[in-house]
């Protein structure tokens, strides 16, 4: 099925109910599909990861007929949507996001926009993370995704893909016009926590402040930190199976 106009639409994210990049991408599925639900965490949840809340309950509040916001991580907020609010007709795409800053290289597996399509994925809905790179204290391009992204979501479901992968898609820092085309990109590597602050509080104890992330601009050809900083589209298909086969069959050598 790849008529978009069929589609239930379930958006999600990470930056909480209230987000700019959560209004945008619920403007762009409504373009693409009538039939469009937002269950959202109700804070920001930046840096969550693939976490689910298990200590404590979970509580939904419903902001409208479509839209709904979790006290909890984005996995909660999907998991509560596809398994609960949509149970009886589920949806057949997610798309999480729009990110505020770009989700490549190991942000992959810290990023809650990435986990919010890694838990549709899981349950069997196909799933689409988007994020807009941007530079502090620059101008935001959102105009870039919300120009480019009904098109890109378009052709994926188009061409489709395997069940066990979702689609990681990260804007360049530019207007549309500036955009330089699109690449189909490997992971990068760029590493978060190199930067620590350490501080004393009033009572005189530490405490520390996590960095921000490690810009490589010269990031390898190919990857989709090289192609956001040569203001391309990366797009890259992430598979959840994280075996690697090669060490596999070199290992079954060492235990017969």
């Amino acid at each position: 099925m790849s008529d978009l106009s069929t589609y239930r639409i379930l958006v999600s994210n990470d930056d909480g109910i209230a987000a700019r990049g959560l209004k945008l991408l619920e403007h762009v599925a409504k373009s693409l599909s009538k039939d469009v639900w937002v269950v959202a965490p109700e804070l920001e949840q930046s840096g969550a990861g693939h976490s689910l809340t298990l200590r404590r309950p979970l509580r939904i509040r419903q902001l409208s007929r479509r839209r709904f916001a979790v006290d909890g991580t984005p996995t909660d907020a999907v998991l509560l949507g596809i398994n609960h609010i949509l149970k009886r007709r589920k949806p057949d795409l997610v798309l999480s996001g729009i990110n505020r800053g770009g989700n490549m290289g190991e942000d992959v597996t810290y990023s809650g926009t990435i986990a919010a399509a890694m838990e549709a994925t899981l349950l069997g809905v196909p799933a689409i993370a988007l994020s807009l790179h941007y530079t502090n204290g620059a101008k935001e391009h959102w105009e870039t995704p919300e120009a480019m992204a009904p098109a890109i979501i378009r052709k994926l479901i188009a061409a489709g893909w395997p069940k066990n992968v979702m689609i990681n898609v990260n804007f360049p820092d530019r207007a549309p016009d500036a955009v330089q085309g699109f690449s189909i990109a490997r992971q990068g590597r760029r590493k978060l926590g190199d930067q620590l602050g350490e501080r004393v509080d009033m009572r005189g104890e530490h405490y520390y402040w996590i960095g921000p992330l490690r810009e490589e601009a010269a990031s390898r050809e190919g990857t989709d930190i090289w192609a956001v900083n040569e203001g391309r589209v990366a797009i890259t298909p992430l598979d959840l199976d994280l075996t690697h086969d090669p060490t596999s069959v070199a290992l079954a050598g060492v235990f017969p």
